[in-house]
């Protein structure tokens, strides 16, 4: 049973891969050329290079699989040329999932993000029947997202598709290499540079735990369903709270309201568009933190048997991981753009 997977070297697909091999899968790995492979180190997987944005390239990768779990995207929250965004996550989705209909692939997991899913306003869990539109998505990211999971849906329902949708929350753990956004935060935090912070909330799930999620929504999901794969819910100062203690250190920290914060993220994406490095805080990604990211993973819980451990536990290993890697030392140094498919 061979089965390709999208985005296999990022944070979240390298995770479903080694899950995919441990349920007996053999592994085809779309990869881009150049890109960085080792979190495939020591995995005995097939490799097909190629882009979301070289449609060609998809059908040649597709070709002899009977399963698609489509993992990757271009997951940024500041972006110098949104339009390259919108072809990997969105054109790039509708050509995988076509190339998948022609072939007659068996069944599909796509990958979504928590980002398509409304949020409550009074800060109470969201779950998958939480309405949401385009206009409520803030920054091209959660927007490219939505669109994308859009036309997931609208295929499905065209050709009847065996297509299962995932939502993950915010995925903590090892093997981020890039490293994400929350990744930054936990080195941050170790390095002694996020001596404030607002009130929000994420949702915290081991990325082990998301990857046995998919592989959960591959034997038991319902086509046309989606399924949020999440875990605990916590303020970010209840994070930072934790990676402290962790860490075994003690630090007092001031809340900073948003409005206070815009004005310095504003100058940072100006700096940014000079510069071409990804600014440590962007205009969207303090909008989106002016509500609590709270979400449920009930729905995967009672239909697909989907776990997740404490938030704890994700961020302690998280924290062993960049440790190991070297992080705490070179990543605030490092000048090079950030730019991935995870």
């Amino acid at each position: 049973m061979r089965t390709l997977i999208t985005g296999a070297n990022g944070f979240v697909g390298s995770a479903v891969v080694r899950c995919l091999l441990d349920a007996g899968h053999e592994v085809r790995c779309l990869i881009r050329p150049g890109s960085d492979q080792s979190n495939l180190d020591g995995l005995h997987v097939e490799t097909s290079v190629g882009d979301l944005r070289d449609h060609a390239s998809l059908k040649r990768a597709i070709v002899n699989c009977e399963n698609l779990f489509h993992v990757a995207a271009d997951y940024r929250l500041w972006v110098p040329d949104p339009e390259t965004m919108y072809d990997i996550n969105v054109k790039g989705t509708e050509a995988l999932i076509l190339a998948a209909t022609e072939i007659g692939i068996k069944r599909i997991i796509y990958t979504s993000s928590v980002a398509t899913i409304g949020l409550n306003y009074d800060g109470s869990n969201a779950n998958e029947k939480t309405p949401s539109s385009i206009d409520q998505m803030t920054g091209h990211y959660k927007r490219s997202k939505f669109l994308a999971e859009q036309v997931a849906q609208n295929f499905t329902r065209k050709y009847d598709l065996d297509l299962v949708i995932v939502n993950p929350s915010t995925p903590i753990g090892p093997r981020d290499l890039r490293p994400t956004p929350t990744g930054r935060i936990i080195v941050d935090t170790l390095r002694g540079r996020m001596p404030a912070y607002m009130d929000t909330g994420l949702n915290i799930a081991h990325v082990d735990d998301i990857a046995q999620g998919h592989l959960l929504a591959y034997m038991y999901g319902r086509p046309g369903e989606r399924y949020i794969l999440g875990g605990e819910n916590m303020s970010l100062l209840q994070v930072l709270q934790t990676i402290d203690e962790i860490s075994e250190k003690k630090i007092k920290r001031i809340n900073i309201p948003a409005k206070l914060i815009l004005p310095m993220a504003w100058i940072m994406e100006k700096v940014a568009a000079i510069t071409k490095v990804e600014p440590r805080a962007s205009v969207d990604s303090i909008r989106m933190a002016e509500k609590k990211m709270f979400f449920s993973s009930e729905k995967a819980i009672s239909e697909l048997g989907y776990q997740f451990r404490p938030a704890k536990s994700a961020i302690k290993d998280a924290i062993t991981w960049f440790e190991n890697n070297g992080y705490c030392d070179k990543y605030m140094n490092t000048k090079t753009k950030r730019k991935s498919l995870v």
